[in-house]
């Protein structure tokens, strides 16, 4: 199974984001003003998802089409080995623990503008 986190105010407005098996978990609104940087929202709306293992290169390519560039955004992942890390247009996979993946996936992310403190995904 595929479990996921996506920030909604992250979504581009004129691409939808509806991979066909998508399961919502939960749906909370969090008051980020203390950590939310340069032109990100200080409220978020932050979804838990699923979906079918089968269906990560699918869940993938979804967010990488649907994620704004600007201001710094990415969505995550896991099935039962891998992490999937994917920013607009970029998507990052890499085994559960490997460092060197890690790395470059959260050295992509400073490129992109994601502040520090935000590329806090755990494996």
């Amino acid at each position: 199974m595929i479990i996921g986190t996506l920030i909604g105010e992250s979504l581009r407005t004129d691409v939808p984001f509806e991979p066909p098996r998508l399961g919502i978990r939960r749906i909370t609104r969090a008051d980020v003003s203390a950590s939310a940087a340069g032109d990100q929202p200080t409220t978020w709306t932050i979804i838990d998802f699923v979906s079918p293992d089968g269906d990560t290169a699918v869940v993938a390519d979804a967010l990488a089409a649907s994620l704004r560039t600007e201001g710094g955004w990415y969505a995550d992942f896991t099935d039962a080995d891998n992490r999937f890390v994917i920013y607009a247009g970029r998507i990052f996979r890499y085994r559960r623990g490997d460092q060197a993946g890690r790395a470059e996936a959260v050295a992509y992310g400073r490129s992109m503008g994601v502040p520090e403190h935000q590329l806090d995904w755990r494996d």
